[in-house]
């Protein structure tokens, strides 16, 4: 049986910067890609059109970054999107992750480290670069502590469970073999919890749930 590739596209504004990448997604055997292009309006447009199931996109400090990962997430909901940033700061990690990234990486980064990266954020996981991942992670959680109090409530048990899970660093996948669900079924509960608790990721999710559940998020960043 033929295995089926995961697609990618890739939108950088420095042509000399996509091209490296293309050399590096191009041949990839359990990836393939679906288009590239410099970033524009028009690539935007297209990438939408055809969903694929990552956009790993250049970023900047500008507003424009993240409205162009806000755009994606919400016209294609499928989509993931990582950010590939020249000037990484934790600033802007916050808010291209509030405004739907599933991940941040640095062009410092090797070309085993992006693959690891895409490769994590395809199977569900957040990444973050780790010069600053712990800063990060900090200001989410300090965002999360002001919203986790008032949204608690009204949790079912089922929610708290997955929720649970989530923090422990599980998989759509194994959630569902642990509880007995269908991914499916998982995906449209997480999509409930994030509704609930305001979260726009799967790493605000489990700081949130971590407040909601301090001692079964003890080990978040252990």
């Amino acid at each position: 049986m033929v295995a089926i590739k995961r697609t990618i596209a890739l939108l950088n504004h420095q042509p000399i910067m996509l091209e490296g990448l293309i050399r590096i997604f191009g041949g990839a055997d359990s990836l393939a890609l679906m288009d590239f292009g410099l970033l524009s309006a028009e690539t935007i447009d297209k990438i939408v059109r055809r969903r694929p199931d990552l956009v790993l996109l250049d970023s900047d400090e500008q507003d424009r970054g993240t409205r162009t990962i806000s755009r994606i997430v919400r016209e294609s909901p499928g989509t993931k999107v990582g950010v590939f940033a020249s000037a990484p700061s934790v600033e802007h990690a916050v808010r291209s992750l509030e405004a739907g990234a599933a991940g941040y990486v640095s062009t410092t980064s090797t070309a085993d480290e992006l693959r690891e990266a895409v490769k994590s954020i395809l199977d569900g996981e957040t990444f973050i670069t780790q010069k600053i991942a712990t800063k990060v992670i900090t200001s989410l959680r300090a965002a999360a502590i002001h919203k986790a109090a008032i949204r608690s409530k009204g949790l079912t048990v089922r929610e708290v469970q997955i929720g649970n899970l989530l923090m422990k660093g599980r998989t759509n996948r194994q959630i569902a073999e642990g509880l007995g669900l269908s991914e499916k079924t998982v995906k449209h509960y997480l999509t409930i919890l994030m509704q609930k608790l305001e979260a726009s990721n799967r790493l605000e999710l489990a700081l949130v749930m971590r407040n909601v559940n301090p001692a079964a998020g003890q080990h978040l960043l252990n």
